[in-house]
């Protein structure tokens, strides 16, 4: 499902607007733009994810109703999204369950990248 759907989503279950909802949807799935397929939801699709987005849009939305307005909690539209792509909402741990543990990850491995790879010629090109 992408953002656009998921916000259609949210604004079936609590009213008002999809374009309200936006915002929180495309960040959820913002991870699509480094990684093109589904473990790109390694990065947002989890319970960290969920309290992540509560940092960046607030405790709450308001969503505009007929002759007031209701506050619906910015956590609640995220773990839907979870929800709606996954059918659980995970914790980051169960991301890297059995992932690998690589020697660069320790950072006892040093990787160098001589300095002719990083100077620009005066054209604007590489060397």
């Amino acid at each position: 499902m992408n953002s656009w759907h998921h916000a259609q989503s949210s604004a079936r279950k609590w009213g008002g607007e999809p374009d309200i909802y936006l915002p929180v949807h495309e960040f959820i799935d913002s991870s699509k733009r480094i990684i093109g397929d589904v473990r790109h939801r390694s990065l947002y699709h989890h319970t960290e994810g969920v309290w992540l987005c509560q940092r960046i849009f607030g405790v709450t939305l308001d969503i505009p109703k007929a002759r007031s307005t209701v506050q619906v909690p910015v956590r609640l539209i995220a773990e839907q999204h979870v929800l709606e792509d996954l059918g659980w909402l995970p914790s980051p741990a169960d991301y890297i369950d059995g992932m690998p543990i690589k020697q660069w990850m320790s950072g006892s491995q040093r990787k160098t990248v001589p300095l002719s790879h990083l100077l620009l010629d005066a054209a604007g090109g590489t060397r």
